[in-house]
C-alpha cells in the first residue's frame, strides 16, 4: 500500500491522490445523509428503541444493512463517476489516451454510451458492498458503544466514541472488502458499443471467476488500504457527529 502511495505521488504528482474527489464529495452528500436518517428512522420509529434499553444486534444489523443499501443505490451515479476518474492515472501510465476529462465530461460520456440507466452500472455489487460496510459501521458502532457503556464504568465521552468507531472501521473493512473488490471490477470493466459488459455478466459471475482464477483470497485484495481508509473515516465521522449532536443539544447516537 505504501509503495503504491509513493509510486502514484512520484509518477503522477501528489494531487493525483485526490483524483475523483469532486465525485466523492457529491456522493457523500447523498450517501451519508441518507444512511444516517434511514438508520435512525428504522431504529427509533420502526423498532421503537428507547435510549435506556438494550437494542438487539439483529435489529441493529437490519437497520444498518437496509440504510446502507438504500443510501448507496441513490448515490451510485456519483460513485460510478468517481471510479472512472480515479482510473485515469492508470491509463496514463499504460500509455493509453484518457477516457474522461473531469466530472462533467465523465457524466456526459456515460449518458452518451449507456443512457441514464448506465449511471447505475454496478449498482448491485455496490449495494451489496455498502450494505455490508454499514453492517460494520452503523450497526457495529451503535452496538459496540451500547455494550461499552453497559459493561464498563466509562461515560459517553470521546474515549468511548474512539473505541467504538475503531471497532466499527475494522468490522466494516472485514465484511466489506470482498464486495468492494467485486464492485470495482464490475463497475470498471469495458463495455461494447451498446453498453453491455464484456468481462462479467453479473455480480455472482464476477465473484465466481475471481475465486476460480485467483483464489478465494483475491476477494480480500486491498483489505489494508480499505481498512486504513475506513478506520480514520469512521473515527473522524463519529466523533464529529457526536460533537455536533451535543452542540445542538441532542442526545448521543
Amino acid at each position: 500500500m505504501v509503495k503504491t502511495l509513493i509510486g502514484i505521488a512520484s509518477e503522477e504528482g501528489l494531487p493525483k491522490l485526490w483524483q475523483g474527489m469532486s465525485a466523492g464529495l457529491v456522493r457523500h452528500v447523498i450517501y451519508s445523509g441518507t444512511r444516517m436518517v434511514t438508520y435512525q428512522i428504522l431504529r427509533d420509529e420502526v423498532f421503537m428503541k428507547k435510549s435506556d434499553e438494550y437494542f438487539p444486534m439483529w435489529k441493529s444489523a437490519f437497520c444498518g444493512v437496509t440504510a446502507g443499501a438504500f443510501a448507496q443505490y441513490l448515490s451510485n451515479p456519483a460513485d460510478l463517476l468517481k471510479v472512472h476518474l480515479q482510473m485515469e492515472g492508470k491509463r496514463r501510465l499504460m500509455g493509453l489516451p484518457p477516457r474522461v476529462h473531469g466530472f462533467g465530461d465523465a457524466f456526459s460520456k456515460v449518458i452518451k454510451t449507456s443512457g441514464y440507466r448506465g449511471l447505475w452500472k454496478g449498482s448491485v455489487p455496490n449495494v451489496y458492498r455498502d450494505a455490508f460496510v454499514n453492517l460494520g459501521d452503523l450497526s457495529t458502532y451503535d452496538y459496540a458503544k451500547r455494550v461499552i457503556l453497559m459493561k464498563t464504568s466509562l461515560e459517553d465521552n470521546y474515549l468511548v466514541h474512539v473505541i467504538a468507531s475503531f471497532i466499527a472501521g475494522f468490522v466494516a473493512a472485514a465484511v466489506g472488502t470482498p464486495a468492494d473488490v467485486i464492485k470495482t471490477r464490475v463497475m470498471n470493466q469495458p463495455v461494447d458499443k451498446d453498453g453491455r459488459p464484456l468481462v462479467y455478466k453479473s455480480t455472482l459471475d464476477c465473484a465466481v471467476k475471481s475465486i476460480k482464477n485467483e483464489g478465494f483470497l483475491s476477494l480480500y485484495k486491498g483489505f489494508w488500504p480499505l481498512f486504513w481508509r475506513l478506520a480514520p473515516w469512521s473515527i473522524s465521522f463519529w466523533m464529529s457527529y457526536e460533537l455536533i449532536l451535543h452542540v445542538l443539544g441532542g442526545h448521543g447516537w
